[in-house]
């Protein structure tokens, strides 16, 4: 798959324990992404921070948190990612959803596979 050299990075901010289906919301949105064609996801799981409602959410031993932030970050041509956004509409209840331009440097992949 080539990416264009001006592309669209979309980022969602939730929790970790938010749920659809019944399954993390970060890993069904990775799935659906897959599903679609988009080009890759990654998520990242953050140990602070707070949104919305204010509330720390932090990984602290002295605070331990079962919702610690969580954002999945998706690349590809912006018409790719405009067409996943009412999907993704459906499936997030509460968070943050941002879309900046984005330049790509490099998307490769290693064409020897290991098994």
């Amino acid at each position: 798959m080539k990416l264009p050299a001006e592309a669209s990075l979309l980022r969602v901010h939730i929790g970790e324990s938010d749920k659809a289906d019944g399954r993390p919301l970060y890993e069904v949105i990775v799935t659906k992404a897959r599903e679609r064609g988009l080009a890759g996801a990654t998520v990242l799981r953050g140990f602070l921070g707070f949104g919305a409602n204010s509330r720390i959410h932090t990984s602290k031993v002295l605070r331990l948190s079962e919702d610690l932030p969580v954002v999945v970050e998706i690349v590809d041509a912006a018409e790719k990612i405009e067409a996943f956004l009412p999907e993704l509409d459906r499936l997030i209840g509460e968070g943050l959803v941002t879309l900046e331009k984005v330049r790509v440097i490099a998307y490769r992949h290693n064409s020897q596979e290991k098994a």
